[in-house]
Formats: C-alpha cells, sequence, structure tokens
C-alpha cells in the first residue's frame, strides 16, 4: 500500500505570505513495498477546504466562476515528486488556497493525501496604500532609540480572518490588543534595503476582535541604520530614520473587507528600549514601560503624532526566505568566579541568540551582563576579539516586588559564556538562559561514528552553521561583522546542504547578491554590500570591494550547487543572469580572457603558510583565480545546459576548455612540474581537473610531499582546505585523508576539538597549544569556514551524498570510504523523498546497513567486494568495490573485503 505524507508547498507546510502566485509541490511516498517508484500523479487546487468549488474526481474544472480559484492538473504521467509547477496555476495575492495530491505507482494508486493549504502574500507593492511612518525626525542618525507606534480602530463585525502585512526599516516587533503577534525575531531581516526589503504576513485573527482593536510597533535601527562593518566605522549605511509600515486586512464573515494602514493618524513615543545595536547590545528601562500601550482605550501624555518618513513602496518586496525564530534553550552548565574577579556563567555551548533572565528587585537595580566566546589562559573572561563589539546588555528593574523577565528585542550576541556585572542580589542560575536564534531550517543530516572526537567535530560544524546562519550566511555572529561574505558561504554551502535544508535560506541571500552585484559584473565581497561607498583613504577614490576570486564566484557556484542538492532549477533560471554576468566580466579582464591575474584577491586567506603578519596565503593569486574562472566557466556551461540554452553551453565550454589549457601552460612545465609549491595549489589543480594529463600524478605526489613536510599537518587557508581530503581519496591516498581528518595536534580538525571547542575557529590556532590567542584582530571562535570538510565527512567517512547527474537526491551515492580507526558510522539525510541511511562497521568483515525511500534510487558501493551476489542483489564489478542501483527498501549487506 502507498501512502502520500508531508505535502509541502515551496518547502514548507502550510506557508502562510507566500511570496509567489506560481508555488510548487511537494510530497513523500510511504509503501511497506520495496523498489516503489511514482509513475503518475494528480494535484487539485480549490479555494475551499472540501473542494466543492468545481474540482471533480473526473480531473476536469467544472465551467463557470470557480475556475478562478480551481485547477485540477488530471493525472500526469511523471515521477516527479519535488518542486512541481502546475500548468495554468496563477494564484492572486492574499489568496488561501488548499491542495491535495495523489499518486500511481507500478500497480496501484494512492488515496488522496491531507489536505494542505498555502496562502499568497501581498504580490505588488502597488497594493500598500499608504506609506511608512516614523517617530524620528531627519536628523536621527546617531540615535541608537528605540521607538513605539500605536493606533485604536473599531471593527464594525465579526472578522472571520485578520491578516497583518509588515515590514520596517529597521527591526520591528508588533502587537494587537496588547499581544506580541507571531514568533519571528529580527523581522524583516537583513537584505539589500535600497531594492530589496522585504515585509512579513501574520495571521492575527485570534488577536482582533469586533470592537475596539488597538495595533502597536515597536522599533529599533537594527541593520538598516545602526552601526555596520565597526572597523569602518560608520553607520547609517541604510537610511537614518526607523521606520514601520503595517496593513492590517480583516475580512468578515460576510465577506466584506477592511484595511487599517500606517498613515499619519498614528501616534508614536520613546520606548523602553533607550539604546539597541546589533554589535553593541541593548539598554532596557523597565520603569518606563506604559501600561497598555498597545491595548484599545489607553490614554499616554508622552505620544506625538508620527512623521511620514516615505510613501514610495517600490522597495516592499514579500518575505521569500525563512523567518529567524527562538530554536534551543541552554541553562547554565556552570557559575564560577575568575582570578579577575567576573562572576560568569558558562551554558556549554557557543550560540548566537541572547540571554533570557528572571530577577525581583527595587525599581532603578540594574542587571548589566557581557558576553564571551572563550576564556583565556588564565581562565578570565576574555572579549578582546570582539574589536568594537560592546555584546552588552542592561536592564533596569521596574520594581513592584513581582519578577521581571527580560530579553533583548533587537539584537543579539555570539556567546557560550556571560559575566554578570551587575544583579540584585546574588545570581541564581535557575533565573538565566541561553536561547539560540537562527533562520528556521529543517535538520536534513545526522552522522555518528565510534569516534567521539568526529563526533563533536561535526556537531561544531552544525552549530556554527546554525549561529551564523541568521537570516544571512554571516562571517561570525559576534565581533563588529557579522555581514555576508560571499567567500565563506560558497566554499560552505555543500555541507551546509548536507546539514540542513538551505535551499530557501540561500534563495533570498542570492537574489540580494543578484540586485547588489556591479554594472560590470563584479560580485560585492558581501550581500548586503555595507563595504561599498566609501572613500579609500590612500587613494581618495570611492571604494568598489567586489570581484575577489572564490569570494565573487558565489554567483556561479552556489546556484549550481543548490541545483545539485535539491534540482530546484527555479533556482537557477533565477540566478542565471548573475552567473552570465560574473563569468563574462572575468573575461573581459583577464589576460587573452583565460588567464586571471588582474584585480584584487583574498586568496587563500588565513593560510598558514602566509607570511609573518598577513592573512594571505602563499598561494598565487594569479593561479587560484584561473583556476576557479575554470570552475565557474564549466558550472556555468552545465547550468545553460539544464535550462537549456544550448549556444551558452557551447560558448562557456569552449571558454572552459581555453582555460583549462592555457593554465596549464602557464602553472606546470613541461616535466610535469607545478609552479607553485603549495598545497592549495596542488590541491585546486586536482579538484577542478586542470592538471595537464602527464601533470596529474606529479601534483598528487608533490602535495604528499608538502604534507610530509610538515608532519602530514595541512598549512591551507579557505581555499584549499574545503577539498583537502577529497582530492587525497579521489586519487587513491584515502590513508592520507584519514589521517589528516584525525589529527588531533596543532593543525588539525580535531585540535579545536581537544581545546573544548563547541564551534568551528576562524584560525586553525585560533588558540595556541601554549594558551595564547591569535591576533584579537581577527580571531571568532565561531566561524564555520574550515568545516567545509564536513561534506566529505558525510560522503566520504558516512557514505551518503547526492549524484550529481541525477540531482536532488532522486538517486543518491552510497559509497562509505571506509579507513582510518573508525569501527563504525552511521549517517543519515532527510531529503525531500525521505530518508536514506547508510551504517557500516567492520569486525572480521564489513556490514552495510542501508535505507532508501520510495521514488529514488541509490548507487550502492560495497568496498573492497568483489562482483557477486551480496544480500540477494546482484553487484558488477568497479574500481573501488562492487556497486549496484538498488531501488528504495532497507538492505543489508554483509562480505569479507
Amino acid at each position: 500500500m502507498i501512502r502520500i505524507t508531508q505535502p509541502r508547498c515551496e518547502y514548507r507546510e502550510n506557508p502562510l505570505g507566500l511570496y509567489t502566485g506560481e508555488p510548487r509541490f511537494s510530497w513523500r511516498i510511504e509503501s511497506d513495498k520495496t523498489k516503489v517508484m511514482q509513475t503518475a500523479w494528480q494535484v487539485q487546487v480549490s479555494g475551499r477546504e472540501d473542494f466543492s468549488d468545481g474540482v471533480s474526481d473526473s480531473g476536469k474544472v467544472e465551467s463557470g466562476e470557480s475556475q478562478l480559484v480551481s485547477l485540477d492538473s488530471g493525472k500526469v504521467e511523471s515521477d516527479e515528486s519535488q518542486l512541481v509547477s502546475l500548468k495554468g496555476l496563477k494564484v492572486p495575492s492574499c489568496a488561501k488556497r488548499f491542495w491535495r495530491v495523489k499518486v500511481w505507482d507500478q500497480g496501484e494508486e494512492s488515496a488522496w493525501s491531507e489536505t494542505a493549504w498555502f496562502e499568497t502574500s501581498m504580490l505588488a507593492a502597488g497594493e500598500w496604500k499608504e506609506s511608512f511612518i516614523s517617530a524620528e525626525d531627519e536628523d536621527a542618525g546617531p540615535s541608537s532609540i528605540g521607538t513605539v507606534f500605536r493606533k485604536e480602530f473599531t471593527l464594525s463585525k465579526k472578522p472571520a480572518s485578520a491578516r497583518l502585512y509588515a515590514g520596517a526599516k529597521g527591526i520591528y516587533e508588533a502587537y494587537c490588543n496588547g499581544k506580541k503577534a507571531g514568533d519571528e525575531v529580527l523581522s524583516p531581516g537583513f537584505t539589500e534595503y535600497r531594492t530589496r526589503l522585504l515585509f512579513q504576513t501574520c495571521d492575527v485573527t485570534g488577536l482582533v476582535r469586533q470592537g475596539p482593536n488597538a495595533l502597536g510597533f515597536m522599533a529599533g535601527p537594527g541593520w538598516y541604520k545602526g552601526d555596520l562593518a565597526g572597523w569602518i566605522g560608520h553607520r547609517n549605511h541604510f537610511g537614518k530614520r526607523t521606520a514601520v509600515i503595517a496593513q492590517l486586512r480583516v475580512v468578515y464573515e460576510d465577506g466584506s473587507e477592511e484595511l487599517i494602514v500606517t498613515d499619519s493618524s498614528w501616534t508614536c513615543n520613546k520606548a523602553p528600549v533607550i539604546y539597541s545595536e546589533i554589535y553593541h547590545g541593548e539598554t532596557y528601562d523597565a520603569r518606563l514601560e506604559e501600561k497598555g500601550w498597545s491595548e484599545s482605550g489607553f490614554s499616554g501624555t508622552a505620544w506625538k503624532p508620527v512623521f511620514i518618513e516615505s510613501a514610495d513602496v517600490s522597495i516592499l518586496k514579500p518575505a521569500d526566505g525563512l523567518p529567524v525564530k527562538e530554536r534551543e534553550r541552554f541553562k547554565p552548565k556552570a557559575l564560577f568566579t575568575t582570578p579577575e574577579g567576573d562572576k560568569v556563567i558558562d551554558f556549554g555551548q557557543n550560540i548566537s541568540g541572547y540571554v533570557r533572565f528572571t530577577v525581583t528587585g527595587n525599581a532603578g537595580e540594574r542587571v548589566k551582563i557581557r558576553h564571551a566566546e572563550i576564556l583565556d589562559a588564565k581562565g578570565n573572561f576574555y572579549t578582546e576579539n570582539l574589536r568594537s563589539a560592546k555584546e552588552t546588555i542592561e536592564y533596569t528593574l521596574k520594581g513592584g516586588g513581582k519578577a521581571e523577565t527580560y530579553s533583548p528585542h533587537f539584537t543579539f550576541q555570539g556567546f557560550r559564556y556571560i559575566a554578570v556585572d551587575e544583579y540584585p542580589g546574588n545570581p541564581d542560575v535557575n533565573n538565566f538562559e541561553a536561547v539560540a536564534v537562527y533562520s528556521d531550517m529543517k535538520i536534513s543530516g545526522t552522522f555518528s561514528s565510534s569516534s567521539d572526537l568526529l563526533n563533536q567535530f561535526v556537531s561544531n560544524v552544525s552549530w556554527s552553521m546554525r549561529d551564523n546562519f541568521v537570516d544571512i550566511p554571516t562571517d561570525c555572529p559576534q565581533r563588529d561583522e557579522r555581514l555576508g561574505w560571499t567567500g565563506d558561504a560558497e566554499i560552505f554551502l555543500r555541507s551546509a546542504c548536507l546539514l540542513m535544508e538551505t535551499a530557501p535560506f540561500m534563495r533570498k541571500w542570492l537574489r540580494d547578491l543578484a540586485v547588489s552585484q556591479y554594472p560590470d559584473g563584479k560580485v560585492p565581497h558581501v550581500v548586503p554590500n555595507v563595504l561599498a561607498g566609501f572613500k579609500n583613504n590612500d587613494t581618495g577614490k570611492v571604494n568598489e570591494p567586489a570581484g575577489a576570486t572564490a569570494w565573487a564566484d558565489a554567483a556561479v557556484i552556489m546556484p549550481w550547487t543548490l541545483y545539485v542538492y535539491y534540482a530546484d532549477k527555479r533556482i537557477l533560471e533565477e540566478q542565471y543572469p548573475s552567473m552570465k554576468k560574473w563569468v563574462d566580466y572575468i573575461e573581459s579582464v583577464a589576460q587573452d580572457g583565460v588567464l586571471f591575474n588582474t584585480g584584487f584577491h583574498f586568496g587563500d586567506w588565513v593560510a598558514l603558510d602566509a607570511k609573518e603578519g598577513s592573512y594571505l596565503g602563499a598561494t598565487p593569486n594569479d593561479l587560484s583565480a584561473t583556476a576557479f574562472y575554470a570552475y565557474s566557466a564549466e558550472l556555468l556551461a552545465k547550468s545553460a545546459a539544464v535550462l537549456g540554452k544550448k549556444d551558452d553551453e557551447a560558448r562557456y565550454k569552449a571558454l572552459h576548455g581555453k582555460i583549462v589549457e592555457a593554465y596549464g601552460r602557464e602553472f606546470f612545465t613541461p616535466t610535469g612540474r607545478i609552479a607553485a609549491r603549495t598545497q592549495t595549489a596542488c590541491i585546486l589543480s586536482l579538484q577542478f581537473g586542470l592538471c595537464p594529463a602527464h601533470a596529474k600524478q606529479r601534483t598528487l605526489e608533490t602535495y604528499a610531499a608538502l604534507l610530509k613536510e610538515n608532519t602530514n599537518h595541512l598549512t591551507t587557508g579557505f581555499l584549499g582546505t574545503p577539498f583537502a581530503c577529497r582530492v587525497l581519496s579521489d586519487n587513491g591516498r584515502l590513508d592520507l585523508a584519514y589521517e589528516l581528518l584525525f589529527k588531533t595536534d596543532f593543525p588539525s580538525w580535531l585540535y579545536q576539538v581537544t581545546k573544548g571547542a563547541t564551534t568551528i575557529w576562524e584560525h586553525w590556532d585560533g588558540l595556541k597549544p601554549d594558551g595564547s590567542m591569535w591576533s584579537p584582530d581577527m580571531n571568532s571562535f565561531n566561524h564555520y569556514a574550515y568545516g567545509a570538510v564536513c561534506d566529505w565527512v558525510f560522503g566520504s567517512v558516512g557514505g551518503i551524498d547526492t549524484d550529481q547527474e541525477v540531482p536532488g537526491f532522486k538517486r543518491a551515492v552510497i559509497r562509505p570510504l571506509i579507513g582510518g580507526p573508525l569501527s563504525w558510522a552511521e549517517t543519515t539525510y532527510d531529503s525531500g523523498y525521505g530518508v536514506f541511511s547508510a551504517h557500516w562497521e567492520r569486525a572480521g568483515g564489513i556490514k552495510l546497513d542501508v535505507t532508501v525511500p520510495p521514488n529514488t534510487t541509490a548507487l550502492v558501493t560495497l568496498p573492497g567486494a568483489k562482483a557477486g551476489t551480496y544480500g540477494g542483489v546482484s553487484f558488477s564489478s568497479v574500481d573501488c568495490g562492487a556497486q549496484a542501483e538498488l531501488g528504495s527498501g532497507s538492505y543489508s549487506f554483509s562480505y569479507k573485503a
């Protein structure tokens, strides 16, 4: 029997505020049968939950007005079950639709799935009826104060539904009749506000009522006008005034509608948040709270009319990413006093988020806490690596004898430890909890093994990802930076896709990348581009921080990677013009169109082979830049093929060939010696297929020799490290790959674990063996870049990855490369189709247990096995063992290798 489960629309279950009127549908199949493959599907969409508005069982839409809200695909012969588009489906703004699906396999028809639904947001800027309102005048640029807004209104009839569409220039919280609307935090998120300011949709049906009502907003500076890129020393990157915009749409039971909008009738005031900055924290004076300020019947004396900040709503777009929410919570592991006398709480995990605390005391008493990632060698609270970021929370009690609970409204911190500088009485650990805050991604991958150190490393990578995926992919969550560095995100994306479902998160950020791209095709170093527009003190020219290899290549590599892992063709289509602009730009400035040897590049960032005092690794920039140019040209040709752009496919395939040929001439001698004798030069040449045929083996040997010269330790930086193990295992040196992975002395991945790390460090030696630290100028202890090897851990050690030829896990590759000190490993991947799993162990032989979900297949390789029949399945011989393509089901194979 086959059953449909988990119907989803645009990656989400029952999404409210959908950003498109042409959504795609996904579902899973469950069955007690094996080798289940869908042969056909049928989807019905209706304006009514009982599908009584014209959809019939015959697969046709009845004539008349119902056609506007109903669609029946009829039976479609196809094995598609992920991101399925319906021909003719175009849903208007603010419309709720119900949908269901049934499928056929080789001989059975399923029942209809449970009914799911989606509701579109306002899809056109012209649907906004009024303006942004502000409590600040045009001289408010230096201010970091919070502001509040309110409006009372009366609903004449009983509401059937109510939707609040809201956004802000800054960060906002919405309230209705005294209660917070929704569970999102840090809304509307961080985007390229000049062209894309997102708004959210919230269901407030349960908060409004017939009769008098009130709406309220509290807003803070956030990313819009607050301090950003602290080393530049500037603020007001996008504007000088915090502002909000809202439209409450109420539908009455009789079908009539009413709108409540932000206009000049609103009033405003200063908030109890008297200071708030992303980097520096928040100061809150509870004595300034006005009870009932967001309820009807409130009378406040200091409230004044709002300013109309702007009537231009063209930048408003419906939210197209994932909301940021409170996730895990951590109770204190310890409370202690440091040698310097600080009272410190250890939460046991380095996170991005904030502390929620409860306190009782007199009016005017204060709580003051500071945040840090790490303690120094003497056990003291260490904040030097925060640079100018203060990460300080100050709360003044209102008193009255009741317990007061507080957490910040418009900021977040990166921390494991807090120093409690002020607190009425003695701090009680039961009154504190750390709250992790990040984008609402679904966990996809899990890994466990016989090595506790390796398991902790994978956990560290996962936590660094969560902590740095707070609406955008940042470099770090703690210091005065926290920016969307393109290079960091690009090198980590494969690992990210295996850890969590990142497609909707990255779709939103890549849209910002595309709109921030320079007219000539250069891609900014950070997205949103807050580094642009400042004069260079040396040249006097306006800064144009863009075009660095591997960083700007995010424009090409990331959309392709998302296609490989999710088969999301729409993202590839949307980003294709941006991808093409970047490759065309390189061609226009490269020597003879093929050697990329111009412009600024970060190169092999923070590599250990850098010169003393430098962050730039020893690998020549023209080599690494040309290597990534070749890779981007290759991926652009593949993307063109997927999208049916045959002329572009031919053009960029030919360009790739020319680059590879030029690379071989420029960076290899006729005898096959690589010109740049660095680990990263060897790694990139091997990984991107750039070695001339006569030089490939010698390049591998050179890489191995360079490792040996460093007692088999890496000296690589951001560019070489992600592929360090992969090129070894792909070229017959699995032994050396495992040796690198399981090193525990400096520099190595597990060295950090032995030092108590719970996240990934920015530097191999962020904390040195003698307890001293890297320069505080750039020393994050929560930086996912060096965790990019995690994709090799999942795909090679654990043994599960997608097949690039059949993307989106429609066909998985299950091929564990067994080696090193491990006696067993287990990996799962929760794909759109269902869960793949692989568990291997060795004890006198090898046992491999595999699970493949319905409507997929898996290419399963038994490492070291000969051709033959195992577990009732016939396997053929391949280079590294025996291989078979399996349909859905659970399998167990035991054999002698």
